[in-house]
Formats: C-alpha cells, structure tokens, sequence
C-alpha cells in the first residue's frame, strides 16, 4: 500500500481521541449499552491502527505517543465516570490514576535529568491495561443488565487495584534503577 495512506493510523488515534466525550457523555447519563458501543469502536480503531503501523510500517513518533494516550484518556474517563456515578469507590479511581501519573512524570524527569525515555510498556503494564479494560466492560455490561455471578464488582476492584500497585511499583523499580545507572555512569 502507498506510503500515501500513512496518516490513517494516525487520523483513527484521533478518531479515539475524539470518542471521549461521547463515552463520558454515555456514562454519566447512564446510557450503558451506547458507552458500551463506542467503548467498542474505539477497541476497533485502536486494533486497526495498531495492524496499519505495523504492517504498514506507517509508524511515527506522534503515534508512538499519542495511541497510547488516547487509551489511557479512555479507560481514565471510564474509571472517573464510574467513581463519579458512584459505581466504584473513588480510591480505585485516584489509585489508577496515581500509577498513569508516577508513570509519566517519573518518564518526563528521566527525559529531562537522565537521558531519552522511549515508551515501552511492560508486560505487567500490558497486564494491567487488559485487567482495566476488562473491568471496564464488565462494568458496563453489569450496568446494562447482564447478569453477572455475584461478587463480581468486589472481584474486578481488588484486580484492577492489585495490578494498578504491582504494575505502577514495577515500572519505578525499573526506571528507578535506570536512572540511577544513569546518574552513576
């Protein structure tokens, strides 16, 4: 495919960008089933951005750092919406959003004090997206009537809280270590 065609990764980041508003829109009014489809078609234009970069090798650095954002705008919308609604407690909220932040102001001093920082998600990074974004739609569906075994909202907290710690402590161990090689050497 022609080299033509390379801002379409890009434009569906956008794309994603621009489906917050509406989701949270969704959420709050308690339209589930609708938060639920555009959770979905953001799931999609994640996918398929993610196929055309690759594939493609239509990557860039924008992309490198504006797709992740867009998720992260997502599935923090999500989780602010809920505590808001008072689906969940809001320490959950306030403990994932801790982790994003340590993340990206502990990657913006090692930019700044240490040397480059490229964004490279870890596994247990990887790990804890996955458990949120599954939480998410669980919550969703629990709110659009599907029925759930019991104990199901208690188990999706403690995962996501569980993950949000090991995952956020990992990643300051990591860059924490990183830096400090960096500052020795």
């Amino acid at each position: 495919m022609s080299d033509r065609w390379r801002w379409v990764p890009n434009a569906l980041t956008l794309l994603r960008i621009l489906m917050v508003a509406p989701f949270a829109w969704a959420l709050i009014g308690e339209r589930y089933p609708g938060a639920l489809m555009i959770f979905f078609v953001a799931a999609a234009t994640d996918g398929l951005d993610g196929f055309l970069a690759r594939f493609y090798g239509w990557r860039t650095r924008l992309g490198a750092i504006a797709d992740p954002l867009a998720d992260k705008l997502l599935l923090t919308t999500a989780w602010f919406c809920f505590s808001l609604t008072g689906l969940v407690p809001w320490w959950l909220f306030v403990l994932v959003l801790a982790r994003d932040l340590a993340i990206v102001v502990g990657g913006l001093l090692f930019h700044r004090f240490i040397g480059q920082f490229d964004v490279q998600p870890s596994i247990l990074g990887k790990l804890n997206t996955l458990i949120q974004v599954a939480g998410a739609v669980l919550v969703m569906m629990l709110q659009a009537g599907v029925v759930l075994p019991g104990g199901a909202m208690s188990v999706i907290i403690a995962m996501i809280a569980v993950s949000a710690c090991v995952s956020g402590g990992h990643y300051i161990w990591v860059w924490g270590l990183r830096a400090w090689r960096g500052r020795a050497g």
